[in-house]
């Protein structure tokens, strides 16, 4: 199973379509152990559109294991775990602190 922070590749839900994209896995092990579903984020590489408070364009995007820039979108969705299809990477420490940043500016908790 996937782990927080890491980046899988899965079917994600948009707002008009449905396509095959990156995400960040947003869940948590105990939310795992409890669940049949995960809880992911948006990455897309629309860079040049990520200026929202609550996007942050992935400085180690390569080291994730993604193809090209890219940027993390708070566009949050629970997934069933058989829609994951594969990991690529795993955000560094600096960009996973800066997704939970735009995480907290887009949720009042």
């Amino acid at each position: 199973m996937a782990d927080a922070g890491d980046v899988v590749w899965l079917e994600f839900p948009g707002a008009v379509v449905t396509k095959r994209r990156p995400a960040v896995v947003l869940s948590s092990k105990t939310y795992h152990s409890s669940r049949p579903d995960v809880i992911v984020g948006l990455v897309t590489s629309q860079i040049t559109s990520a200026g929202a408070p609550s996007d942050h364009v992935i400085a180690d995007w390569a080291a994730a294991g993604l193809r090209v820039p890219s940027a993390f979108r708070a566009f949050i969705t629970t997934m069933p775990r058989a829609a994951v299809i594969s990991k690529l990477g795993h955000l560094s420490e600096s960009d996973w602190k800066a997704v939970q940043e735009c995480l907290r500016r887009a949720v009042d908790l």
